[in-house]
């Protein structure tokens, strides 16, 4: 039964896997351009094409995988050479699942971005990004059979993805089912379970690389060269986020921190702030180890190399809104980010949200500010590794978005040094309440940006 649940024994076949990944159809060929100064080359087999905009700005955003995906499109305008660094520590939903039977870092928040920057221009482009990004039901029984029409190519969302495509995709998706049905003391449940993860996982699996899969991944969603989607950490093993709070207690899992389901499997909805605050402000977010329950057991992974050569040469870095101890400070409290940020003279822009959240009641502008510098200072970690670099050295711009809820102290503010704080036109959305505009944001980016660049330029004349 299993074998006719993974179609021919020839897709469980490494070789035939790997293959496979290697062709792609000629109809959605990936455009390849040259290597801009400051941003990672196209591997080498590739084929380049001129650059159509030389002069691009390149940015590096630390975001999560949910709040700045609205504004990906629009950035394309202004530019593709963009770093999205994302954090691999999300337990809930889906990837919850996959990191319970199979191990390994959450895959969900890179998962979401690829499909973001994925590309749109063709009917075979657009049929591939909706099988990755589609979701199985939510009833575990209607999920498994439609997650078996899926893998045995019969389903409904194969049409219009061409036999190359179609080959590779189902390979690695009848890869992640092979390794599944290895650990029968496990039972799986594919209850809204994201195809593009279970992709994802396979191919991480496959290739014991996190890089890999996401190497894949962007070629078969097509990509540009230019936009990355980095891991904070670049790592095969699972990773658990913890929290202290000011009043000691300790909070083990992103999803126990941000959006608590009491165990249970219910959907995370990240859209919404209707779970109760914190008993008390967070004093520092920290990696634990996936065995053990309390601080004892925290360890201290290394920063993604990738992530910190992007750190050294772009010409601006974005603090993203979103959950801010659970999508943005995992990726500052690492070795390496907060000093080359300080050293950095660019503009550090953070993206203020618009509405609170469990993790920020009560918080003014500048306590986001102090939470940031807090992370990036490492001041509650092991003494040997903390900084003591000031918040403008980290922070010399906020965006903020018109009518948020969040309380604009700029006399506290400019007390940090920080003196640049521009609102930027907002609209009021019926699932999240007060966003940025996408156009009115970008447009104030590329403004700071530009800025930024001439200054340079004159500079070097």
């Amino acid at each position: 039964m299993a074998e006719g649940l993974l179609g021919p024994p020839i897709y469980n076949s490494p070789s035939f896997l790997f293959h496979q990944s290697l062709k792609f159809p000629p109809k959605l060929k990936l455009k390849f351009k040259p290597k801009p100064s400051s941003m990672a080359a196209p591997p080498s087999h590739c084929r380049c094409s001129s650059n159509p905009r030389p002069n691009q700005p390149s940015l590096l955003v630390f975001s999560g995988g949910t709040a700045f995906n609205g504004i990906v499109e629009e950035l394309k305008k202004l530019t593709i050479r963009v770093a999205h660094v994302l954090p691999v520590s999300d337990d809930g939903g889906s990837t919850a699942e996959i990191v319970r039977v199979l191990g390994g870092p959450a895959v969900g928040d890179i998962r979401s971005r690829c499909l973001r920057l994925s590309d749109q221009s063709t009917a075979e482009a657009l049929a591939v990004r909706r099988l990755l990004g589609h979701r199985l039901p939510f009833s575990a029984q209607d999920a498994k059979s439609e997650w078996y029409k899926i893998v045995e190519g019969e389903h409904d969302l194969w049409e219009g993805v061409s036999r190359p495509y179609r080959e590779t995709i189902r390979a690695f998706l009848a890869y992640f089912q092979n390794e599944i049905l290895r650990r029968p003391n496990e039972q799986f449940c594919f209850r809204n379970g994201s195809i593009g993860n279970f992709f994802f996982a396979g191919a991480r699996i496959f290739f014991q690389s996190l890089d890999a899969a996401i190497f894949l991944f962007s070629r078969v969603s097509d990509i540009p060269s230019e936009s990355l989607v980095l891991p904070v950490i670049s790592t095969n093993d699972r990773l658990t986020l913890g929290c202290e709070l000011s009043d000691g207690k300790i909070i083990r899992g992103q999803n126990e921190i941000s959006h608590p389901t009491h165990g249970n499997m219910a959907t995370v909805n990240k859209e919404c702030s209707s779970v109760p605050a914190l008993p008390s402000r967070v004093k520092r977010i920290f990696y634990m180890s996936s065995e053990g329950s309390n601080s004892l057991h925290e360890v201290f992974p290394t920063a993604n190399p990738a992530v910190l050569d992007q750190l050294h040469s772009v010409d601006c870095i974005v603090y993203a809104m979103g959950s801010l101890f659970t999508s943005i400070c995992p990726s500052l409290v690492l070795l390496g980010i907060g000093e080359i940020i300080s050293s950095r003279n660019c503009p550090k822009v953070l993206l203020l949200n618009g509405t609170h959240d469990r993790e920020t009641s009560g918080f003014s502008a500048s306590c986001f500010v102090t939470a940031i510098t807090d992370a990036l200072n490492r001041k509650y970690g092991e003494p040997r590794n903390s900084l003591e670099y000031c918040p403008s050295q980290y922070i010399n711009t906020l965006l903020v978005p018109k009518d948020g809820e969040i309380p604009l102290d700029t006399e506290r503010l400019a007390s940090h040094g920080i003196m640049d704080v521009i609102v930027v036109d907002s609209i009021n959305d019926s699932k999240v309440g007060i966003v940025f505009d996408p156009t009115s944001l970008i447009n104030a980016l590329a403004d700071i940006v530009s800025k930024y660049m001439s200054s340079n330029a004159a500079e070097e004349k």
